[in-house]
């Protein structure tokens, strides 16, 4: 049975050739393509590098920004010392014309305002000259590597358009018999050719690596450069040290000894351990010319602990009082900005810039200040209501007329300044429309003042303006600085509260001072319905009324600041704040430009000198149909008579200036026309009449009488604009007239004014 099994056939295996085949070569034709195709993509590889500006690490572009920074630097101070040797120039070439006989005067106020930009340049050239160069920030590498991508981009695009036609030329030589230039650029283009297309192997990016880069991006208030590419950089990235890495044995040492970003992180570490502060890592240090700063990190908790210890650190680090300054960092809440303070952190702050009469908008932000990290302050008043607050001698008055040197340099703002005690602005009253001392004139201003907020809130829709008042030269904006606030009167207080109420929207605001924030000083505990608000050195009650409860926690530390005595300023004008339009609200510290005297007053001169701003008509007329509040009208018992007399009368914007002293407007004599002969005929008919008044249908009636062919097609309207226009506005309130309580119309007296 076994032997019948059929047998599986194995398949025979071919015999082996005496000769293996040989592969088949490609042609020449094909290996020229492969070739070709390998060049090609070496050469659009090469090239896509070089325009993404991929020969260029990280090192070269920070040596390049660098430079970069240095020369614009260096071009700017030799820009401004130029305009210092031409103002020195003109005052020098005044002086002479003064001093030579025959030769036209020149006034005491120009050469007085020439001296005086002549020392606003030196100023400005000195702050630039002390202003050191810093490392380039993030975004100015990325700005030069998008720049020398954009040149490299525009040369290959000038080169291919260009080398058209010098090719079309070439052509055209060799179809003459001048083939030479056709012939250099057919070797031209295979040299260049052969550089492009050989092998290429892409860049590999390296870390650029130094001792003391730019703070990170988030820093707060050191906005130094924006996040690429919609992602968030990480604060305290860089990181030196964690308390895991320190070597042992080793004991707290003072500050001074650090010479390196490491050491700096081990005497922090050592001094965090020795006094219970969980501080467990050190990151982005910086040397800088008044210290150090870094960013640390808690293990729990919040950098509070940093903050209630910083005395026993200055104690370990042998620091000055005040010389430890954590500053907790919202966008990671265990981290905190450390600096320490060895010297004067403002010392190369830039001072007050020369700012030309009528060059700014209330709207424009203007620099008053600088942190302690270098950063500008920049603040706009429009239509911020702000409380700035601090202890006698801690700058109060400097930070005020700071505030006003930006209000006063305004073509659509009119600044007013009340102080019941004090000088108030001082040095800057030329350039103040209003200044009011008294009770009587503070109070008249505030009433004012309160009666055309309500007046300009009624006219904004006529005026086409929306939901805020849009500041004009025509149209301008109101600013009101109120010093010592406490000392006001009763009344001057509530209606500077009601001012605060309804004053905001149209650009009526008031800048409150006062030497403390609790409800002591202010009566009303006003401080958490301002939306500016700054506190220079104070008491840590005041640190907690104007800032919050949690606001020492969270670093507001003015109540550490000291306040100047009469042989050192110490930290006067030193503030910290919040609410600052298009600023982030950070617990930082910040010095406020202060100015010589002599410089202010300069400036107001020329302030003065360039013209004053007086409040627009439409607002004027508006206020006559505007109820006054009731605390201020005259109270009248059943017969009629005067129970109360008015605590302060609303006066028109003449008899206000007058009062406080100040200079009306000047007004030219009214020209021939019709106007005029309406004004003429209007003091006329009520001097035969023997009234001092009349309503505006009866004085339309009366001057029919007396000249038909003028008036007789007139109606009322077309009688109050003719009226207008010669100045006298709208009608007013004229008190009781017959059986009327308080008709509209015009008054003799106010009509003759006008003649």
């Amino acid at each position: 049975m076994a032997a019948d099994a059929p047998v599986e056939q194995q398949p025979s295996m071919p015999p082996m050739p005496d000769q293996p085949p040989t592969p088949t070569k490609p042609g020449r034709g094909k290996r020229a393509k492969a070739a070709l195709k390998q060049q090609r993509s070496h050469a659009a590889a090469r090239t896509k590098d070089w325009l993404a500006a991929g020969d260029l690490d990280q090192v070269d572009l920070i040596q390049a920004a660098t430079q970069k920074k240095q020369r614009k630097h260096s071009e700017e101070i030799a820009q401004q010392q130029r305009i210092v040797a031409e103002a020195h120039g003109r005052l020098a070439h005044a002086k002479m014309r003064t001093e030579i006989d025959g030769a036209q005067p020149v006034s005491a106020a120009t050469l007085a305002h020439l001296g005086g930009r002549v020392a606003a340049e030196e100023s400005k050239l000195a702050g630039m000259e002390a202003m050191p160069v810093m490392p380039p920030t993030e975004r100015e590498i990325n700005d030069f590597r998008h720049g020398k991508q954009a040149g490299r981009a525009a040369v290959l695009a000038a080169g291919g358009f260009g080398s058209l036609s010098v090719l079309g030329a070439a052509v055209e030589q060799a179809a003459t018999g001048q083939p030479v230039i056709l012939a250099a650029l057919g070797t031209a283009a295979g040299y260049g050719w052969y550089l492009i297309s050989r092998p290429f192997v892409a860049h590999s990016p390296q870390e650029a690596s130094a001792p003391f880069l730019p703070a990170p991006a988030s820093l707060p208030a050191t906005l130094m450069a924006g996040p690429a590419g919609g992602a968030a950089p990480i604060v305290g990235g860089n990181v030196v040290m964690s308390v895991e890495q320190l070597p042992e044995d080793l004991k707290p040492f003072p500050i001074r000894g650090a010479r390196t970003p490491e050491q700096l992180a081990q005497c922090v570490l050592l001094a965090a351990l020795a006094e219970g502060v969980p501080i467990v890592e050190v990151s982005d240090v910086q040397r800088q010319p008044w210290g150090w700063q870094c960013i640390v990190r808690v293990s729990e908790g919040t950098p509070e602990a940093i903050i209630a210890k910083s005395g026993a650190l200055e104690t370990r680090f042998d620091l000055q009082t005040n010389g430890v300054k954590p500053q907790p960092i919202r966008a990671r809440r265990a981290c905190a900005v450390m600096r320490f303070v060895e010297g004067d952190p403002f010392a190369t702050a830039p001072g007050l810039p020369y700012r030309a009469p009528k060059s700014l908008s209330i709207t424009d932000r203007f620099r008053i200040g600088t942190s302690v990290g270098g950063d500008p302050l920049e603040v706009s008043l429009a239509g911020v209501m702000g409380l700035w607050v601090a202890a006698s001698g801690g700058g109060k008055t400097g930070i005020l007329q700071a505030l006003a040197e930006g209000t006063t340099a305004c073509y659509d703002n009119i600044t007013i300044d009340c102080d019941p005690h004090g000088d108030g602005l001082e040095d800057l009253g030329d350039a103040v429309r209003i200044t009011a001392r008294s009770n009587e004139q503070i109070e008249a201003v505030l009433l004012f003042f309160l009666v055309m907020s309500k007046s300009r809130a009624r006219l904004r829709a006529k005026l086409g303006m929306g939901k805020k008042w849009k500041p004009s030269a025509a149209h301008p904006a109101v600013t009101i600085f109120i010093d010592e606030f406490p000392k006001l009167s009763d009344l001057a207080k509530l209606l500077a509260f009601e001012l605060l109420l309804v004053g905001r929207k149209e650009l009526i605001e008031v800048q409150y001072a006062s030497q403390g924030g609790t409800t002591r000083y202010l009566g009303e505990n006003i401080a958490q319905m301002m939306a500016l608000k700054a506190v220079g050195p104070c008491k840590v009650g005041d640190t907690r009324a104007v800032f919050g409860d949690d606001s020492v926690r969270e670093g507001y530390l003015p109540h550490k600041l000291s306040p100047a005595t009469d042989t050192d300023p110490k930290d006067a004008g030193h503030i910290f704040i919040q609410g600052v339009p298009g600023m982030a609200d950070e617990p930082i510290e910040y010095a406020i430009h202060e100015a010589p005297s002599a410089v202010l007053r300069q400036l107001a001169t020329e302030r003065l000198e360039a013209g004053l701003l007086d409040p627009d008509q439409d607002s004027l007329d508006g206020m006559q149909a505007v109820d006054l509040p009731e605390y201020v009208e005259a109270t009248y018992d059943n017969d009629g008579n005067i129970k109360k007399p008015a605590p302060v009368r609303l006066l028109a914007w003449d008899q206000l200036l007058r009062l406080c002293n100040a200079q009306p407007a000047e007004r030219g004599p009214l020209e021939d026309g019709a106007p005029r002969q309406a004004v003429e005929d209007s003091v006329d008919v009520m001097t035969k009449a023997g009234v001092d008044r009349m309503k505006t249908a009866t004085l339309l009636a009366a001057l029919v009488e007396h000249d038909s062919n003028a008036y007789g097609e007139m109606e009322p309207d077309d009688l109050k604009a003719l009226l207008k226009a010669a100045g006298a506005g709208a009608p007013i309130t004229l008190g009781p007239i017959g059986d009327e309580a308080n008709p509209r119309g015009f008054k003799r007296d106010r009509l003759r004014h006008l003649l």
